[in-house]
């Protein structure tokens, strides 16, 4: 696997790089440099945190928000734990009961911070971001996004009145949104080091136990904290050529796979953990001749494979970022992996149940 690191930012992913080789071992093996350095930062971290979480988190709903509930989609730690194909799920199986669900994000990584509602026919990933755009393209639901995930939410209601639950991608730590479920993503990394930011990966401490309103989800399949939870499986279901899942053709029935089997592909992923992607590509059975991991978000300023490279495979994160640079690698062709997560029947079972409760009566026909 070859790291690509963009010039300009060499340092601060040799920085990133280093911290992460901390945050993801046992904290009893941290040198005492961390220990010394970096654990008192972060009880500092976890002060702020807990006195932002106080003093922003509403006590009680606020009145305008009582007849739209809002499930909030987060993790703990940074980085990817698998929140957008969890997202994507939670908003077809929504669709599937009856809702009308509409998504506020963040839309890490853009440009401006206006809040916007976001166009995938329009707008480009650096204008949205580019989970946003993804999620947009795949689920065809409204997508608002916005720094304040409150006003992003007013704004999302505002312009699209069907809505009747709100989805909040990446909301666990933005506490001034009211939340009446909150869904937290856990992979297989668990909390890493169990240290707060910056001697370890999380973003908040982990509770003693779920609260009454939240629901933890194993992404990986498999518990990895001791936490309850429910157990999800994220899987490839299928690659498709980039100009066709731009147009949004489906996936074959087959998936697709048979037609790169045999190939000498390269790989390449701006993602959070991207030897995941490299590995669930080698199961179903392809030869990656060489792969490529970009940072998270990564803008996607030039290919990092060679021209003479005759097949890419990438993710779908990537492929929003690719819509309008095709010429580029005109030599190439380019081919996009498409991840699903399948839900747990008892985890949707009680998503329901606690849902039920909070949907708005429908009025009366008689």
């Amino acid at each position: 696997m070859i790291p690509v690191s963009r010039p300009a930012s060499n340092r601060l992913q040799s920085a990133l790089q280093a911290l992460q080789h901390v945050w993801w071992r046992p904290a009893f093996e941290a040198g005492w440099g961390v220990r010394l350095i970096l654990v008192p930062l972060s009880w500092l971290y976890r002060a702020l945190a807990a006195g932002h979480r106080r003093w922003t988190r509403p006590a009680s709903r606020p009145p305008h928000t009582a007849a739209v509930p809002t499930l909030v989609v987060g993790n703990w730690v940074v980085g990817g734990a698998g929140k957008t194909p969890t997202t994507l799920a939670l908003l077809a199986h929504l669709q599937n009961r009856g809702w009308t669900p509409g998504v506020v994000s963040r839309g890490f990584g853009r440009l401006g911070q206006t809040v916007q509602r976001v166009d995938p026919l329009v707008h480009k990933a650096q204008e949205v971001g580019d989970e946003p755009l993804l999620v947009a393209r795949r689920s065809g639901v409204p997508v608002v996004v916005g720094p304040d995930r409150q006003r992003a939410r007013d704004w999302l209601l505002q312009t699209a009145p069907e809505v009747d639950i709100v989805v909040a991608d990446d909301g666990l730590q933005h506490h001034r949104l009211w939340r009446d479920l909150e869904v937290v993503v856990v992979d297989e990394r668990g909390a890493g080091n169990g240290w707060c930011l910056p001697a370890g990966p999380l973003r908040e401490p982990v509770p003693a136990r779920p609260s009454e309103h939240m629901l933890v989800l194993y992404s990986s399949g498999a518990a990895s904290l001791a936490l309850c939870g429910y157990c999800a499986q994220r899987h490839l279901s299928g690659v498709q050529s980039l100009q066709d899942w731009l147009l949004r053709r489906p996936c074959p029935p087959d998936g697709g796979w048979g037609e790169l089997k045999g190939q000498a592909l390269h790989a390449a992923a701006g993602i959070a953990v991207p030897e995941r992607f490299f590995s669930a590509l080698r199961r179903q059975g392809l030869r990656l001749e060489q792969t490529y991991a970009l940072p998270d978000h990564d803008a996607w300023d030039g290919m990092p494979w060679p021209a003479h490279a005759a097949d890419a495979i990438v993710t779908e994160k990537d492929a929003v970022k690719l819509a309008a640079c095709t010429a580029a690698f005109a030599s190439t062709r380019v081919w996009v992996a498409r991840l699903d997560l399948d839900l747990p029947h008892d985890f949707t079972a009680e998503l329901d149940r606690r849902l039920q409760a909070l949907r708005r009566p429908q009025p009366s026909t008689a």
